[in-house]
């Protein structure tokens, strides 16, 4: 289930497009397929890299203004201390994610899950945009037309594939890495600290207006969770259909688990409110975790997300704060 982001990403019109892209190309000095060919003839400092869809790219080396379009790209740049020209909104929100708040600055919103205006990416003028897993093939040429674009994202949404390749992309590729063993020594670690919660059941849910759902197998934070061993409750060892699985008040009870981790998508205000509402639901109050007391509220612009490193990071700190002390 993808929440739609509170700004909504303005449509453009093909006509409007066409003249903003033709202008600016323009204004480049040649056409799209002279550019192209220009990178092909190997001029200093270029660098191919082959994207999550098998495409090959020619990029600058180290591109000095960044776009980045989905939730993974702006966490991967911002883990390998890059931050974008132009940025995408995390679930529900006006600007970057809150766990990220203040990291990439203010910076222009040219994303979000609902779609990408592609005006603002001109505005921008980048040297590089990463698309996430845009697979809409117009949007990526208007992209492409813009500055070298990569998808990120392959279909099994790794967070660490992502990473590699933002980081080859970025002229980062040794960062990357780097993170990813920090991400793993963390792993390693808290495991041990863990002790004789090791290997509990942990499920993780979320509550908004539309009401609850739980996050099932194939999205970012199982295979955090996966990574530390934990066991899942019930349907959340399955496979879902999309982001997460709605599930009714009547059937609160598949958020069951020695340790539910439940998140919202902002700490405060509305949302607050509507986790007040779910405590006095009470079918939530029989729930036995929540009588154990070991109910944890969470970020859910980390653990909803599509993820990255640095949510990644930070899904170990909640755990270590939850469950070691």
């Amino acid at each position: 289930m993808s929440t739609q982001a509170s700004t909504p990403v303005r449509p453009t019109a093909p006509d409007a497009v066409t003249t903003a892209l033709a202008l600016a190309i323009t204004a480049w000095g040649g056409d799209g397929a002279g550019r192209s060919d220009q990178a092909k003839s190997g001029g200093a400092g270029k660098v191919t890299v082959t994207d999550a869809t098998a495409t090959e790219l020619e990029v600058t080396a180290r591109p000095a203004k960044l776009v980045t379009l989905s939730e993974i790209d702006l966490d991967s740049a911002l883990a390998l201390d890059v931050k974008p020209i132009g940025l995408t909104a995390g679930r529900g929100q006006k600007g970057a994610p809150e766990y990220r708040a203040g990291r990439p600055g203010d910076r222009p919103v040219a994303s979000a899950v609902t779609g990408t205006d592609i005006e603002k990416v001109l505005r921008t003028k980048p040297d590089i945009s990463l698309a996430g897993q845009l697979a809409d093939h117009k949007v990526l040429q208007q992209l492409k037309a813009i500055a070298p674009t990569v998808v990120t994202i392959a279909q099994d949404k790794d967070w660490k594939k992502a990473l590699d390749l933002t980081g080859r992309a970025l002229g980062k590729q040794n960062e990357a890495t780097a993170f990813v063993a920090g991400y793993d020594a963390k792993v390693a670690e808290l495991k041990k600290k863990l002790g004789s919660n090791a290997g509990a059941t942990v499920s993780v849910a979320r509550y908004s207006a539309k009401g609850t759902a739980v996050m099932q197998q194939g999205v970012f934070i199982s295979d955090v969770l996966k990574d530390l061993g934990f066991k899942r409750p019930g349907i959340q060892n399955e496979r879902g259909q999309g982001h997460s699985t709605p599930i009714s008040d009547e059937d609160i009870k598949q958020i069951e688990g020695d340790w539910p981790f439940i998140g919202t998508l902002a700490a405060k205000g509305k949302d607050a409110d509507l986790f007040a509402e779910l405590k006095n639901k009470p079918a939530y109050r029989q729930v036995g975790a929540v009588r154990d007391g070991h109910v944890t509220e969470i970020d859910g612009s980390k653990r909803n997300s599509l993820g990255g490193g640095l949510a990644a990071m930070s899904v170990l700190e909640d755990i270590d704060k939850a469950m070691t002390t």
